[in-house]
Protein backbone atom coordinates (compact mmCIF):
# COMPACT_ATOMS: atom_id res chain seq x y z
CA UNK A 1 0.00 0.00 0.00
CA UNK A 2 1.33 3.42 -0.98
CA UNK A 3 2.13 5.66 2.00
CA UNK A 4 0.78 9.23 1.88
CA UNK A 5 3.53 11.87 1.40
CA UNK A 6 3.52 13.02 5.03
CA UNK A 7 3.80 9.46 6.37
CA UNK A 8 6.63 8.58 4.00
CA UNK A 9 8.40 11.86 4.75
CA UNK A 10 8.15 11.26 8.49
CA UNK A 11 9.45 7.70 8.12
CA UNK A 12 12.44 8.88 6.09
CA UNK A 13 13.25 11.61 8.60
CA UNK A 14 13.20 9.01 11.36
CA UNK A 15 15.28 6.45 9.43
CA UNK A 16 18.20 4.93 11.32
CA UNK A 17 20.99 5.05 10.38
CA UNK A 18 19.96 6.62 7.03
CA UNK A 19 17.58 6.14 4.12
CA UNK A 20 18.68 5.26 0.59
CA UNK A 21 17.61 6.62 -2.79
CA UNK A 22 19.10 4.18 -5.30
CA UNK A 23 18.72 2.70 -8.74
CA UNK A 24 20.06 2.96 -12.30
CA UNK A 25 20.62 6.43 -13.73
CA UNK A 26 18.01 6.06 -16.46
CA UNK A 27 15.26 3.61 -17.38
CA UNK A 28 16.83 1.37 -20.02
CA UNK A 29 13.94 -1.07 -20.26
CA UNK A 30 11.14 -2.43 -18.09
CA UNK A 31 13.00 -5.71 -17.69
CA UNK A 32 16.20 -4.01 -16.52
CA UNK A 33 14.49 -1.68 -14.05
CA UNK A 34 12.48 -4.51 -12.50
CA UNK A 35 15.65 -6.59 -12.18
CA UNK A 36 17.48 -3.73 -10.48
CA UNK A 37 14.58 -2.99 -8.13
CA UNK A 38 14.39 -6.64 -7.11
CA UNK A 39 18.08 -6.94 -6.27
CA UNK A 40 18.48 -3.54 -4.58
CA UNK A 41 15.41 -4.19 -2.44
CA UNK A 42 16.84 -7.58 -1.50
CA UNK A 43 20.01 -5.94 -0.20
CA UNK A 44 18.32 -3.10 1.68
CA UNK A 45 15.71 -5.39 3.24
CA UNK A 46 18.48 -7.65 4.51
CA UNK A 47 20.32 -4.66 6.01
CA UNK A 48 17.24 -2.85 7.33
CA UNK A 49 17.70 0.33 5.28
CA UNK A 50 14.59 2.18 4.00
CA UNK A 51 14.75 2.28 0.19
CA UNK A 52 13.26 4.62 -2.38
CA UNK A 53 13.92 3.31 -5.88
CA UNK A 54 15.36 5.83 -8.35
CA UNK A 55 15.46 5.97 -12.12
CA UNK A 56 14.87 8.70 -14.70
CA UNK A 57 12.41 8.62 -17.58
CA UNK A 58 14.27 11.33 -19.50
CA UNK A 59 17.80 12.66 -19.08
CA UNK A 60 17.17 16.05 -20.63
CA UNK A 61 20.54 17.52 -19.69
CA UNK A 62 22.91 15.06 -21.35
CA UNK A 63 26.28 16.44 -22.48
CA UNK A 64 25.63 15.39 -26.09
CA UNK A 65 22.46 15.33 -28.19
CA UNK A 66 23.53 11.84 -29.25
CA UNK A 67 23.38 10.48 -25.69
CA UNK A 68 20.67 8.04 -24.60
CA UNK A 69 17.87 9.88 -22.81
CA UNK A 70 15.41 7.19 -21.75
CA UNK A 71 11.90 6.11 -22.76
CA UNK A 72 10.20 9.46 -22.17
CA UNK A 73 7.50 10.61 -19.78
CA UNK A 74 4.54 8.37 -20.61
CA UNK A 75 6.36 5.07 -21.02
CA UNK A 76 8.77 5.82 -18.17
CA UNK A 77 5.99 6.48 -15.69
CA UNK A 78 4.27 3.22 -16.65
CA UNK A 79 7.48 1.35 -15.86
CA UNK A 80 7.96 3.14 -12.54
CA UNK A 81 4.35 2.36 -11.66
CA UNK A 82 5.11 -1.32 -12.29
CA UNK A 83 8.12 -1.12 -9.95
CA UNK A 84 5.83 0.23 -7.24
CA UNK A 85 3.16 -2.41 -7.67
CA UNK A 86 5.55 -5.34 -8.14
CA UNK A 87 7.94 -4.65 -5.28
CA UNK A 88 5.91 -2.35 -3.00
CA UNK A 89 8.54 0.36 -3.22
CA UNK A 90 8.25 4.14 -3.23
CA UNK A 91 9.96 5.72 -6.24
CA UNK A 92 11.81 8.94 -6.99
CA UNK A 93 12.35 10.46 -10.42
CA UNK A 94 13.30 13.88 -11.74
CA UNK A 95 11.46 16.56 -13.69
CA UNK A 96 12.89 19.21 -15.98
CA UNK A 97 9.82 21.24 -16.94
CA UNK A 98 6.86 22.52 -14.99
CA UNK A 99 4.27 20.81 -17.19
CA UNK A 100 5.70 17.39 -16.27
CA UNK A 101 5.00 17.75 -12.57
CA UNK A 102 1.31 16.87 -12.48
CA UNK A 103 1.77 13.58 -14.36
CA UNK A 104 4.91 12.66 -12.44
CA UNK A 105 3.17 13.46 -9.15
CA UNK A 106 0.53 10.83 -9.90
CA UNK A 107 3.25 8.12 -9.82
CA UNK A 108 6.37 9.30 -8.01
CA UNK A 109 6.52 9.49 -4.24
CA UNK A 110 9.46 11.88 -4.41
CA UNK A 111 9.96 14.42 -7.19
CA UNK A 112 13.58 15.37 -7.73
CA UNK A 113 14.69 18.79 -8.94
CA UNK A 114 17.95 18.56 -10.94
CA UNK A 115 20.90 20.60 -9.71
CA UNK A 116 20.97 22.84 -12.78
CA UNK A 117 17.35 23.83 -12.05
CA UNK A 118 17.48 24.25 -8.26
CA UNK A 119 16.61 27.97 -8.40
CA UNK A 120 13.85 27.77 -11.03
CA UNK A 121 10.89 29.12 -9.10
CA UNK A 122 8.14 28.03 -11.51
CA UNK A 123 9.47 24.46 -11.55
CA UNK A 124 9.82 24.35 -7.77
CA UNK A 125 6.30 25.66 -7.25
CA UNK A 126 4.78 23.27 -9.80
CA UNK A 127 6.52 20.33 -8.11
CA UNK A 128 5.47 21.53 -4.66
CA UNK A 129 1.82 21.75 -5.68
CA UNK A 130 1.72 18.00 -6.33
CA UNK A 131 1.97 17.54 -2.55
CA UNK A 132 4.71 14.94 -3.02
CA UNK A 133 8.10 15.00 -1.28
CA UNK A 134 10.50 17.27 -3.15
CA UNK A 135 14.24 16.51 -3.23
CA UNK A 136 16.20 19.54 -4.45
CA UNK A 137 19.74 18.93 -5.62
CA UNK A 138 22.12 21.79 -4.85
CA UNK A 139 23.46 23.37 -8.01
CA UNK A 140 27.10 22.74 -8.76
CA UNK A 141 27.42 26.53 -8.96
CA UNK A 142 25.61 27.31 -5.69
CA UNK A 143 26.61 28.00 -2.14
CA UNK A 144 24.73 25.82 0.37
CA UNK A 145 22.89 28.92 1.61
CA UNK A 146 21.00 29.02 -1.69
CA UNK A 147 19.20 25.84 -0.68
CA UNK A 148 17.61 27.66 2.25
CA UNK A 149 15.75 29.80 -0.28
CA UNK A 150 14.94 26.91 -2.59
CA UNK A 151 13.45 24.86 0.25
CA UNK A 152 11.45 27.87 1.37
CA UNK A 153 9.94 28.19 -2.11
CA UNK A 154 8.52 24.68 -1.67
CA UNK A 155 7.09 25.51 1.74
CA UNK A 156 5.60 28.82 0.59
CA UNK A 157 3.78 26.89 -2.14
CA UNK A 158 2.05 24.93 0.63
CA UNK A 159 4.23 21.82 0.78
CA UNK A 160 6.32 21.14 3.93
CA UNK A 161 7.76 17.88 2.54
CA UNK A 162 11.14 18.98 1.22
CA UNK A 163 14.72 17.78 1.44
CA UNK A 164 17.98 19.07 -0.03
CA UNK A 165 20.83 17.16 -1.64
CA UNK A 166 24.56 17.83 -1.95
CA UNK A 167 26.04 16.67 -5.27
CA UNK A 168 29.37 18.47 -5.52
CA UNK A 169 30.67 21.89 -6.53
CA UNK A 170 32.41 22.84 -9.77
CA UNK A 171 36.19 22.98 -9.44
CA UNK A 172 37.49 24.37 -12.69
CA UNK A 173 35.91 23.24 -15.93
CA UNK A 174 35.82 19.44 -15.77
CA UNK A 175 35.79 18.48 -12.12
CA UNK A 176 33.68 18.55 -8.98
CA UNK A 177 34.71 18.57 -5.35
CA UNK A 178 32.68 17.69 -2.27
CA UNK A 179 33.11 20.13 0.58
CA UNK A 180 32.02 18.28 3.76
CA UNK A 181 31.19 21.63 5.35
CA UNK A 182 28.24 21.86 2.95
CA UNK A 183 26.66 18.83 4.60
CA UNK A 184 26.59 20.81 7.84
CA UNK A 185 25.53 24.12 6.31
CA UNK A 186 22.69 22.51 4.33
CA UNK A 187 21.01 21.79 7.68
CA UNK A 188 20.17 25.49 7.78
CA UNK A 189 17.41 24.65 5.29
CA UNK A 190 15.70 22.93 8.25
CA UNK A 191 14.97 19.70 6.42
CA UNK A 192 16.59 16.30 5.76
CA UNK A 193 20.00 16.43 4.08
CA UNK A 194 20.89 13.89 1.40
CA UNK A 195 24.36 13.20 -0.04
CA UNK A 196 24.58 12.20 -3.69
CA UNK A 197 27.71 10.08 -3.52
CA UNK A 198 27.82 9.19 -7.22
CA UNK A 199 27.05 12.35 -9.26
CA UNK A 200 29.39 14.19 -6.89
CA UNK A 201 32.25 12.33 -8.58
CA UNK A 202 31.39 13.26 -12.14
CA UNK A 203 33.95 14.97 -14.33
CA UNK A 204 31.57 17.02 -16.50
CA UNK A 205 32.43 16.95 -20.20
CA UNK A 206 35.79 15.57 -19.13
CA UNK A 207 36.02 12.56 -21.44
CA UNK A 208 36.88 12.91 -25.13
CA UNK A 209 35.07 10.56 -27.48
CA UNK A 210 36.49 8.74 -30.46
CA UNK A 211 35.37 10.62 -33.54
CA UNK A 212 35.03 13.92 -31.71
CA UNK A 213 32.89 15.38 -28.98
CA UNK A 214 32.94 14.90 -25.24
CA UNK A 215 31.06 13.04 -22.51
CA UNK A 216 31.11 13.15 -18.73
CA UNK A 217 33.70 11.01 -17.01
CA UNK A 218 33.89 10.12 -13.36
CA UNK A 219 35.87 8.76 -10.43
CA UNK A 220 33.95 5.65 -9.41
CA UNK A 221 36.83 4.44 -7.23
CA UNK A 222 36.25 7.41 -4.88
CA UNK A 223 32.55 6.71 -4.26
CA UNK A 224 33.35 4.88 -0.99
CA UNK A 225 35.43 7.89 0.14
CA UNK A 226 32.55 10.34 -0.33
CA UNK A 227 30.08 7.86 1.14
CA UNK A 228 32.15 7.32 4.28
CA UNK A 229 32.61 11.04 4.76
CA UNK A 230 28.91 11.79 4.32
CA UNK A 231 27.78 9.15 6.81
CA UNK A 232 30.40 10.25 9.34
CA UNK A 233 29.09 13.82 9.11
CA UNK A 234 25.61 12.47 9.80
CA UNK A 235 23.51 12.93 6.66
CA UNK A 236 19.91 11.74 6.75
CA UNK A 237 19.96 10.04 3.38
CA UNK A 238 22.27 8.64 0.72
CA UNK A 239 21.58 8.98 -3.00
CA UNK A 240 23.49 6.65 -5.29
CA UNK A 241 23.15 5.31 -8.78
CA UNK A 242 23.65 1.56 -9.05
CA UNK A 243 24.05 -0.62 -12.13
CA UNK A 244 24.55 -4.30 -12.80
CA UNK A 245 26.93 -3.59 -15.70
CA UNK A 246 28.40 -0.10 -15.24
CA UNK A 247 30.92 -0.38 -18.08
CA UNK A 248 28.04 -0.77 -20.54
CA UNK A 249 25.55 1.61 -18.93
CA UNK A 250 24.13 4.05 -21.52
CA UNK A 251 24.30 7.04 -19.15
CA UNK A 252 26.79 8.06 -16.43
CA UNK A 253 28.50 4.68 -16.46
CA UNK A 254 31.71 6.06 -14.87
CA UNK A 255 29.85 7.09 -11.72
CA UNK A 256 27.40 4.22 -11.25
CA UNK A 257 28.23 1.84 -8.41
CA UNK A 258 28.36 -1.89 -9.25
CA UNK A 259 25.35 -3.82 -7.99
CA UNK A 260 27.63 -6.68 -6.89
CA UNK A 261 29.41 -4.31 -4.46
CA UNK A 262 26.30 -2.60 -3.05
CA UNK A 263 25.83 -4.78 0.03
CA UNK A 264 29.49 -4.59 1.00
CA UNK A 265 29.55 -0.78 0.82
CA UNK A 266 26.27 -0.36 2.71
CA UNK A 267 27.47 -2.70 5.47
CA UNK A 268 30.50 -0.47 5.97
CA UNK A 269 28.40 2.69 5.98
CA UNK A 270 26.06 1.22 8.59
CA UNK A 271 29.07 0.41 10.78
CA UNK A 272 30.31 4.01 10.49
CA UNK A 273 26.85 5.37 11.26
CA UNK A 274 26.68 3.32 14.46
CA UNK A 275 29.72 5.04 15.95
CA UNK A 276 29.53 8.58 14.59
CA UNK A 277 27.92 11.41 16.52
CA UNK A 278 27.68 13.51 13.40
CA UNK A 279 23.94 14.12 13.64
CA UNK A 280 24.45 16.04 16.90
CA UNK A 281 26.25 19.40 17.14
CA UNK A 282 29.56 19.21 18.97
CA UNK A 283 29.38 21.28 22.15
CA UNK A 284 32.51 23.42 22.14
CA UNK A 285 33.52 24.87 25.50
CA UNK A 286 35.39 28.15 25.09
CA UNK A 287 35.73 28.97 28.76
CA UNK A 288 39.35 29.28 29.93
CA UNK A 289 40.97 25.97 30.77
CA UNK A 290 41.75 25.60 34.48
CA UNK A 291 44.40 23.31 35.93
Amino acid sequence: MEAPPVALFDSLKAAKPFFLLAGPNVIESEEHVLKMAKHIKGVTTKLGIPLVFKSSFDKANRTSSKSFRGPGLEEGLKILEKVKSTYDLPVVTDVHESHQCEAVGRVADIIQIPAFLCRQTDLLVAAAKTGKIINIKKGQFCAPSVMVNSAEKIRLAGNPNVMVCERGTMFGYNDLIVDPRNLEWLREANCPVVADITHALQQPAGRKLDGGGVASGGLRELIPCIARTSVAVGVDGIFMEVHDDPLNAPCDGPTQWPLRNLEELLEELIAIARVTKGKKPFKIDLTPFQE
